[in-house]
């Protein structure tokens, strides 16, 4: 018995051992820093400022910073996306812009457990907009910017677009938020009922019907949005093309090196807090066919044809009805929701095009 308890201690050290070194190695992994160029006229920047009595973050991109400015409205509200802007390295969007990455109030690497989430509005959110719009241009010293949300951060960078179009050249949405209602679900519903049956895949069909309710008029309804995502994940039509969201998000997180650990730790706490906010209950019953149908700048969505995590039918239906002095749908092929790292050399071809038709009107 003796013998037997030597050899359970040996393995509980050795196992002690072995967790520390690969904490020691994941520390040396997480350095928190953002790539870096030559030239006198390239920046890379990372820091948390206050903005409007708020911690607000941000990443800069640029090769030169003569070029026009655009603000990347994070996706959630609340996740903090340049985590991709890490790991795919093809994504060269500050050869063109000078690439301005917004933690906005109290998410991302701007995350303090003691603020209050009661401060974090609709109303608040754009305010801080304006004011982050307004020291951009004067650091950059441009007269206006681009501006562009990614799926949750549609949100803002739609609305803030339409209260101030004088600050813009153009609202550019990636994976545009257009309603929360049972047709959005649906055409998931048929999107993932598709895949799984060709697939034959019998358990996943059975956990879709297990996450829906069927309206009268034939129409679905999810009954637990997060398991809803899962499956699409699954499908094929998530974050990014045919990867689980454990091999598409979570792992870029752990392996990243433009976050510190304690950035990382931070991660899902402060984008799960988003989800407790005034803001989560403001943004809920949208419908933006109905509520934003017009825009005094010119505006351009960019869709995954692969997305159904904001459907890309969806989206190409509201860049019809949407009045604008120009307006284009860019679909962009092998990608789902996050198009601009999954195909950037189509995705930054698409930017380029909509910087030389505006950025000088």
């Amino acid at each position: 018995m003796k013998g037997t308890g030597r050899k359970v201690i040996k393995i509980v050290i050795c196992l002690i051992f072995v967790l520390l070194l690969l904490f020691l190695i994941w520390c040396i992994m997480s350095p928190g820093r953002i790539r870096t160029y030559d030239g006198v006229k390239s920046l890379s920047e990372k820091f948390v400022t206050d903005i409007n009595g708020s911690p607000n973050g941000f990443f800069i991109n640029s090769k030169n910073t003569d070029n026009p400015v655009l603000l990347f409205v994070s996706s959630g509200p609340g996740t903090d996306d340049y985590v991709f802007t890490d790991k795919y390295k093809d994504m060269k969007l500050e050869d063109e812009f000078t690439v301005v990455y917004w933690d906005y109030r109290d998410m991302g690497i701007a995350y303090d457990k003691s603020f209050d989430p009661g401060r974090i509005t609709l109303e608040s959110i754009l305010e801080d907009t304006e004011a982050v719009t307004d020291y951009l241009k004067t650091r950059f010293g441009k007269d206006k910017i681009f501006i562009m949300g990614f799926s949750g951060g549609t949100h803002i960078a739609l609305r803030a677009a339409r209260e101030h179009p004088e600050n813009y050249y153009a609202l550019i949405n990636m994976a545009q938020v257009v309603t929360d209602g049972p047709e959005q679900d649906t055409l998931m519903y048929d999107f993932m009922k598709s895949v799984f049956t060709d697939r034959g895949d019998s358990a996943s069909l059975r956990k879709l019907e297990d996450s829906v309710d069927k309206t009268e008029d034939g129409k679905i309804v999810c009954n637990d949005w997060y398991d809803y995502v899962a499956l699409l994940h699954k499908a094929g039509g998530g974050t990014i093309k045919d990867k689980s969201e454990f091999e598409g998000i979570v792992l870029p997180i752990l392996f990243s090196r433009c976050y510190t650990v304690k950035e990382k730790l931070q991660y899902v706490p402060a984008m799960k807090m988003y989800r407790k906010t005034p803001l989560a209950e403001e943004l809920a019953g949208f419908d933006y066919r109905e509520s934003a149908t017009s825009l005094e700048i010119p505006v351009y969505f960019i869709s995954g044809e692969s997305d159904y995590n904001c459907p890309w039918k969806l989206v190409k239906e509201y860049c019809d009805i949407i009045e604008a002095p120009e307006k284009e749908f860019f679909l962009i092929p092998d990608s789902a929701h996050s198009p601009l790292w999954e195909n950037p050399s189509v995705t930054c071809n698409a930017l380029r095009q909509i910087k030389e038709r505006t950025a000088n009107e």
